[in-house]
This record gives C-alpha cells, sequence and structure tokens, in this order.
C-alpha cells in the first residue's frame, strides 16, 4: 500500500529508479512528446481525451512522491498567433500546488526553442504527457536530494 498520491505503477517505477539531477516533463496535449524524448527517457501517456488528465493533477500528485529541486516552465510568446500578455493561468496553479506542498521552488522560464533541448538530455527519465489544453503548460522538474 503507497501512502503517496501518486499510485502508477510505470510512473512509479522510473520515478525509483531515478536519482539526484534526473528530469521528469510534465506535458500538455500540444508538446510533442515521442519526439523529443532524452535518450533514458519513457512516455507515459495519460491522455485520455482533451482536458483529461491536466499537468497540474499531474504534478499534484507528484509532489507527493519526490523531491524536487527545480521547476522549469517553457515560457510563452509575446508576439505572433499564440501570444500572451502575462504569465498562463497555469503557472498560477502550478505555484499553488508548490505552496501547498511546502515545495520551496520558484518557476523558472527557459525560452521556447531552448526548452525542446533542455528536455532531450541524458538526465530526462521521465515524460508524462497529458491532454490539457492550456498553453504553455510544460513543466520540466529536476528531482532534489531526499532528506528524510
Amino acid at each position: 500500500m503507497l501512502l503517496s498520491r501518486l499510485i502508477h505503477p510505470q510512473i512509479n517505477q522510473v520515478l525509483a529508479r531515478a536519482g539526484h539531477h534526473a528530469k521528469v516533463l510534465i506535458a500538455d496535449g500540444n508538446y510533442p512528446a515521442s519526439s523529443t524524448l532524452g535518450p533514458n527517457a519513457e512516455l507515459v501517456s495519460l491522455n485520455l481525451s482533451p482536458g483529461i488528465v491536466t499537468c497540474t493533477q499531474v504534478l499534484q500528485a507528484l509532489v507527493t512522491a519526490i523531491p524536487i529541486e527545480t521547476a522549469h516552465t517553457m515560457m510563452y510568446e509575446t508576439s505572433g498567433p499564440y501570444a500572451l500578455a502575462e504569465d498562463p493561468p497555469v503557472w498560477k496553479e502550478y505555484r499553488t500546488v508548490f505552496a501547498e506542498a511546502n515545495v520551496e521552488v520558484q518557476l523558472e522560464p527557459i525560452n521556447k526553442w531552448d526548452f525542446y533541448p533542455a528536455v532531450s538530455t541524458p538526465e530526462h527519465v521521465l515524460t508524462i504527457q497529458t491532454a490539457d489544453q492550456q498553453l504553455f503548460a510544460n513543466l520540466l522538474l529536476s528531482i532534489g536530494v531526499r532528506r528524510d
């Protein structure tokens, strides 16, 4: 019986093998997950139907299972057809999840075109593909050190 909120067997298996600095991507429904996997990464598809499952829901489970050292978002576009004037609403949701879980990390945006290479590294161990329809909801987490 598991005590954390994360009960997905494949995700638990990958996270149990991961160590300090391993990277986990929570990908939104628009992210090209199959073509940006790092050489050591596994892809778990939780995209059941548009909007089901969301990135925030995945994060709520992950914060109960792993220590999170950093959280990188994909920086939104400020011009063009997908331009936003301010941080995407989902970023507020992430900050709320971190605060409620007493995880002291700040969201650190990475330029959209630098985000893909940041994911495709040997440290990338897992992509969890969601069906989140929010723009710029991708979240790249680095696993920290367990202190207890």
